[in-house]
């Protein structure tokens, strides 16, 4: 077979691929079924394979990752990638306001925007392909994740259109909160310890050294601000018009996710709505930012040595409710750790029933005086556990007592001991404390240990509770007739209500094959 139909039929099919990925990722209007794509997918694979010097570096199948890198090289950025000023109320956006008008005799347009909560990312093109990607790092020079940002299906590895010949658009990658949650259920179901939110999971997704395991993750990117040497277009609203044309995800303006304002009403009106409305977001933002539309008068303003002159932050309070303080009830981890946890008559918060509120430790309990039947202030920032950051004293119940910390491991009764210069207790109990040992079996045959798939937190709480497993070694004498049809007790987290599960063919099969 001659070379030249090889080469056409791979452009071919990299174009399609490129443009069903564009039409789903992007446009989210799919034209084609997840099998039809896959056969593509796998065509253009293994054309690549049997001819590798005809692969482009920018094929669509570059999107499930390669091999794994030992480093990211470290490059200065072409143009300073600069943070923005902050701000907390209407007055100080109308100062901020104020010093912009002294700075032009133009009338400000604003383009308003939403404060994605993720990672900020620069893709330098060059001739319409994806030539370079580069994080933050400290504004002036950043880390090359490229390997790891082709993998991200929302970011275009080639253009269309009438693109300039060279320049760099700047967004943010992020973590949708449904990905999030699923990695989640994952490591609950591996035994490992939860991700905090989906900003830092994002952030360390993007540093991972295997581009195919962050393809696996999920992450997506909206762009909002164009580069170049030479500026083409007059405004920052028409270089997203035509960026979108060039086949990148931009804020919506049919979305109400970017619009123009031209007074404080109309700015605070759009962060009223968003304060309220983030909720119903597939993503986390924490704020709305506030530009000089027109590029002409954003280089007059200029930059001070941290931020622009012409943009600025207002960053969302974080949500708080007031609700009661039921009871405290203490947990015991793998390490015999303990952390208090407040139960809290259930409370709407960001969009979700609070029912539970971390206390950290005997410091923390001590610095807030908290006492049982307190009306306390519940605060959800970026972390999944809601946390107490104050309490109603006008609120607080005559008969109310001190908290006392719990002496004894709520487990096991062993006498709890703190360590000089730790500010929590631990059950010493390392060999009979129940937690402590399951906790123990959980890490043994979780990811960074074993790696034992199809074992979750809780069938390891229920061979334990049916005496078959005490010691990691015990994981290698179970059989299928010691586990077929395996039934045990289960509390559901949210109310507590008992429930059975019992263990099947299938699964049994897979502990044993693992």
């Amino acid at each position: 077979m001659p070379i030249d139909p090889i080469a056409k039929r791979m452009a071919e099919l990299a174009a399609e691929l490129h443009e069903h990925n564009h039409r789903y990722y992007v446009l989210s209007q799919p034209t084609i079924n997840d099998f039809e794509f896959d056969q593509k997918l796998a065509e253009l694979q293994k054309l690549e394979d049997t001819y590798p010097l005809m692969a482009d570096p920018n094929s669509p199948t570059k999107r499930v990752g390669g091999d794994i890198s030992d480093r990211f090289e470290k490059v200065k950025h072409r143009f300073p990638m600069l943070s923005l000023s902050n701000t907390y109320s209407r007055e100080e956006i109308t100062e901020w306001e104020n010093r912009v008008k002294k700075g032009t005799d133009a009338k400000p347009e604003y383009v308003l925007e939403l404060k994605y909560d993720g990672v900020a990312i620069g893709l330098q093109y060059v001739q319409g392909k994806l030539q370079r990607a580069l994080s933050r790092g400290d504004g002036e020079t950043g880390e090359d994740v490229t390997a790891n940002v082709r993998t991200i299906r929302s970011v275009p590895l080639n253009l269309q259109g009438d693109f300039p010949e060279d320049f760099e658009i700047r967004g943010e990658i992020f973590l949708p909160r449904e990905k999030f949650d699923s990695l989640n259920r994952e490591r609950d179901a591996a035994g490992e310890e939860r991700y905090a939110n989906p900003r830092n999971t994002a952030s360390g997704t993007l540093k991972l050294q295997d581009s195919s395991a962050v393809a696996k993750r999920g992450l997506d990117c909206f762009l909002y601000g164009f580069y170049a040497e030479r500026q083409p277009f007059a405004n920052h609203l028409e270089s997203l018009t035509k960026a979108a044309q060039w086949g990148f995800k931009v804020p919506r303006s049919e979305e109400k996710m970017i619009v123009l304002a031209h007074s404080i009403d109309e700015i605070q009106a759009f962060i009223d709505h968003w304060d309220k409305a983030r909720h119903n977001l597939p993503f986390d933002i924490d704020g709305v930012v506030i530009k000089l539309n027109n590029y002409r008068v954003q280089e007059e303003l200029g930059m001070t040595a941290k931020s622009p002159r012409w943009a600025i932050a207002y960053k969302f309070k974080a949500e708080t409710a007031i609700t009661e303080l039921m009871d405290v009830t203490y947990q015991v981890g793998r390490t015999g750790a303990i952390t208090p946890v407040a139960n809290l008559r259930p409370v709407l918060l960001a969009g979700t029933t609070v029912k539970r509120a971390s206390l950290h430790n005997a410091d923390q309990i001590e610095k807030l005086d908290l006492r049982i039947g307190d009306w306390v202030m519940v605060e959800k920032g970026g972390e999944i556990i809601p946390k107490i950051t104050d309490r109603d004293l006008s609120r607080r119940p005559s008969t109310a007592q001190p908290l006392v910390y719990a002496t004894d491991c709520p487990e096991c009764g062993t006498p709890l001991v703190r360590p000089e210069d730790e500010a929590r207790h631990f059950c010493p109990n390392e060999e009979t404390c129940p937690p402590q040992i399951k906790g123990k079996l959980e890490h043994f045959i979780s990811r960074k240990a074993m790696n034992i798939e199809g074992l979750g937190s809780e069938t390891i709480a229920g061979l334990w509770d049916k005496k078959l497993v005490n010691v990691p070694s015990d994981f290698y004498a179970l059989t299928y007739d010691k586990l077929i049809g395996l039934e045990f007790s289960l509390n559901d987290e949210e109310d507590g209500t008992p429930r059975k599960r019992s263990l099947q063919d299938l699964s049994v099969r897979n502990i044993l094959a693992a």
